[in-house]
């Protein structure tokens, strides 16, 4: 369950100044970057029917993007990650060199951003369709909430199955995609896919 604060957040505490020019210093390396909404997850409580309540409030995406070890504005973002499946295989795809987070490493395709006022079930699909090609065979199963402290996010597990087993890579975040075994994934996995191989041995 998603509940959202209506009031933008801007972070408490934090040098505005510091924030633009590492901001700038970015765009300049990297174009692509585009400061638009995201949702800032203020919180994460257990709703005590196996589930859990998201608090969330809209952020602009420059304080996550300046974000690195030595400079936290606090703000993690809402993504989605699915473990998508394929006659007992599943989707990987290599993150191309230009990506913000984990540049070259291999995670579970597809991954995206929640953006305000859509739903992440809906987001996932849409990247599923985007990035990948594939055509889902039924609803995406949420499976799991996780913490990835390196990309400065939650992200939102869902499972699926998927329709045919040709994929491309249908825009520049993903250099290869490709169908693997869940014994032999390539090297080297983003932290936070190694995290989710976790839930490849428990279906429930």
């Amino acid at each position: 369950m998603l509940s959202i604060v209506e009031e933008p957040f801007v972070p408490d505490g934090i040098d505005p100044v510091e924030v633009d020019e590492r901001w700038l210093r970015l765009r300049r390396t990297n174009p692509a970057l585009f400061d638009g909404r995201v949702l800032h997850v203020l919180g994460v409580h257990r709703n005590g029917h196996g589930g859990v309540t998201i608090h969330l409030v809209e952020c602009s995406y420059r304080y996550v993007a300046v974000q690195d070890g030595e400079f936290d504005c606090g703000v993690r973002t809402l993504g989605v990650k699915g473990l998508v499946r394929c006659d007992g295989r599943l989707l990987v795809g290599r993150r191309a060199d230009w990506v913000h987070h984990y540049p070259g490493q291999w995670e579970f395709a597809p991954a995206g951003g929640v953006e305000p006022g859509r739903a992440p079930a809906q987001v996932l699909l849409d990247e599923l369709s985007e990035e990948t090609g594939c055509i889902p065979a039924g609803p995406p199963i949420a499976r799991a909430l996780l913490l990835d402290d390196e990309a400065f996010s939650w992200e939102l597990v869902y499972e699926l199955t998927a329709d045919g087993a040709a994929v491309a890579p249908g825009t520049d975040e993903y250099s290869e995609l490709r169908w693997c075994g869940p014994d032999a994934l390539p090297q080297p996995l983003s932290p936070v896919a190694a995290r989710m191989r976790g839930l490849l041995q428990d279906p429930t």
